[in-house]
């Protein structure tokens, strides 16, 4: 298990930079009970290895004119690992796909998207995904609200499973 590489002190870093990325250097080790020094190497281990990939600000797209959200359930003609990759290369450069995930069983891949209203995704459905090569179906659901959108992973859940396997 990748995770037994992570003593309780990664652990505790972790999510405490996955519930607030902002905070300093100090404060993160005084959160995790150790001093600075040690908690910015610490830190700086856990990029280089590729536990954290990346820190990023909430945006609310509402605020900034992105009215629309939309997941698109995509279906191909071929599931050939080069056309899987070609879709997904294609996906990374429309700007509205803010997400692109590959399924196994109905669907090939869901794709989450936004816009600032309803004429700008139709615009983006009829000219960009449904003409693209190896297309063969799109379903899209307007989302109507959000119940939930929680970033990572629960560490909770994670320390409870470590806590039973030592």
């Amino acid at each position: 298990m990748v995770t037994t590489r992570l003593d309780e002190i990664d652990r505790k870093i972790l999510a405490e930079l996955q519930a607030d990325g902002r905070m300093t250097n100090v404060e993160l080790a005084k959160r995790v009970g150790i001093s600075a020094p040690p908690c910015l190497r610490r830190v700086r281990t856990l990029e280089e290895s590729g536990y954290i990939t990346g820190y990023h600000a909430e945006v609310n797209a509402r605020e900034l004119g992105f009215e629309v959200q939309v997941f698109a359930m995509v279906g191909l003609d071929s599931q050939a690992e080069t056309e899987l990759r070609a879709f997904e290369e294609r996906c990374r450069d429309w700007p509205l796909v803010r997400e692109c995930h590959m399924l196994n069983g109905e669907v090939d891949f869901i794709l989450k998207c936004v816009a600032p209203d309803l004429s700008s995704f139709q615009q983006f459905l009829t000219g960009e995904l449904l003409t693209t090569p190896n297309v063969a179906s799109v379903k899209t659901s307007l989302v109507i609200r959000g119940a939930k959108d929680e970033p990572g992973v629960p560490f909770d859940v994670l320390e409870d499973r470590m806590n039973r396997t030592a």
